[in-house]
């Protein structure tokens, strides 16, 4: 558990933060031809040695994955570090053309880990704009903490860092589900038999995941916790259970099963696997379904009009229409989180490559993420909706890769190896 301490962080109060929020910079978050915000995140000093370069790497790559900001190279600082310690002289960082800088202090106290952060603004002078100290056992979940903290001051919103991913990776011979941070730290095994587990999809609380699993040599649909264990099997049907999305009040679970021939879609009760209605009744394929923020909307995948294209329904199942309408083939779509925006992302496959795009439902705009940069398949949103990780396998190498939701900026890999069936879960 990460708790907040310090009589200085106590002292802050709500008036303190909302004039911290007040002053903030108001980075234009919508605005496509928005720049980078130059920020600077010099080594800290007076800190535990072990621990500083740790900080710097978790707290640079959080900021320059975030979107928002151009984290300027170390190599170019003029400030004597060491004599301003956890201060700043303004005009040796505006020679280097920062606008903001990232101090910090890492230290170990009788209790754990302790982490002071503070913001500055350098057209705002010497005073931190922002300021905090948190402990725990653990330095990364610390500046993890520290950086949403940075992202909210500058936007309003929560960044998505330590947030988790789950995806499918080949280990002992056959596919388990892994889980790992989602800037690719502390991979580990979810699943640990000897059979093929696949589409793993996270519970909206972040506490389970449900998976498909051939362990009874049949496609069942399990669930287990987030740190493993001993799974539940909750979908048992003959032929195929898979697909599962939950509701967003995780009280159901929406899949496709086979039992009655072609692959429809059926919601189950999540706790017993009871099926509650079956959505969709066509002589096609009907498979990968994935319920909207709201709950009212279904996204899905049908071969009804020939290859494979998005559709959308409601969750009752009625007023059933395609939605994509770029090439003749569309898969894997998934809803954002942001709650503001009706908007999918999805798979489609262009001149023999797959790449991942995304549409806007009510303006039927459609950003291109990827292009001309190998195979990309499997789009899932961040939390807060602002990024997308993807399987992709290009020249750079194969792996789990994260990009801006708008198709700004670069691609950053946070995984390499062998991986599909990508979901990025909830913040904790």
């Amino acid at each position: 558990m990460i708790a907040l301490a310090g009589a200085s962080t106590l002292a802050l109060g709500v008036a303190a933060a909302m004039a911290e929020q007040q002053s903030a910079v108001v980075i234009e978050l919508e605005n496509p031809k928005r720049g980078l915000y130059p920020i600077a995140v010099p080594r800290g000093v007076n800190s535990d040695p072990s621990l500083t370069l740790e900080a710097q790497e978790v707290i640079s790559f959080d900021l320059r994955v975030s979107g928002w900001f151009d984290v300027l190279d170390t190599r170019s600082f003029l400030a004597d570090l060491q004599l301003e310690g956890l201060g700043i002289g303004t005009q040796s960082w505006k020679n280097v053309g920062a606008f903001g800088v990232v101090k910090y202090q890492v230290t170990r106290g009788p209790d754990g880990i302790v982490f002071e952060g503070r913001l500055y603004e350098v057209e705002k002078g010497t005073s931190p704009v922002l300021s905090r100290r948190y402990e725990g056992s653990s330095l990364r979940p610390l500046a993890h903490r520290w950086c949403n903290e940075v992202v909210a001051y500058y936007t309003g919103e929560q960044g998505f860092f330590g947030s988790k991913i789950a995806f499918v990776s080949r280990r002992r011979g056959s596919k388990q589900v892994m889980v790992m941070d989602f800037d690719g730290n502390g991979v580990r095994s979810v699943t640990r038999t000897s059979s093929i587990n696949i589409l793993p999809a996270w519970s909206p609380d972040g506490t389970r995941l449900a998976f498909t699993s051939y362990m009874r040599n049949n496609p069942d649909l399990y669930i287990v916790g987030a740190g493993g264990g001993r799974p539940r099997r909750v979908s048992k049907y003959p032929g195929m259970n898979t697909g599962a999305s939950w509701s967003p009040d995780g009280s159901k679970i929406a899949l496709t099963l086979s039992k009655d021939g072609d692959p429809e879609i059926y919601v189950i009760r999540a706790d017993t696997g009871d099926i509650v209605a079956r959505l969709t009744d066509d002589r096609a394929i009907d498979t990968s379904p994935v319920w909207s923020p709201s709950g009212r909307e279904i996204a899905f995948v049908s071969d009804r009009h020939g290859g494979p294209q998005i559709f959308v329904m409601n969750a009752d199942g009625s007023n059933q229409r395609r939605v994509s309408q770029n090439g003749s083939y569309n898969t894997t779509p998934v809803w954002s989180p942001r709650k503001d925006k009706r908007v999918l992302a999805y798979t489609t496959r262009d001149e023999g490559h797959y790449d991942i795009v995304t549409l806007d439902l009510d303006t039927n705009e459609m950003v291109r993420i990827t292009q001309n940069q190998g195979s990309n398949e499997e789009p899932s949103f961040s939390p807060n909706g602002r990024a997308i990780a993807f399987a992709s396998n290009r020249r750079e190498g194969a792996g789990i890769y994260v990009a801006n939701a708008d198709g700004s900026g670069e691609h950053l890999r946070v995984y390499s190896g062998y991986a599909t069936s990508v979901d990025w879960g909830p913040m904790p």
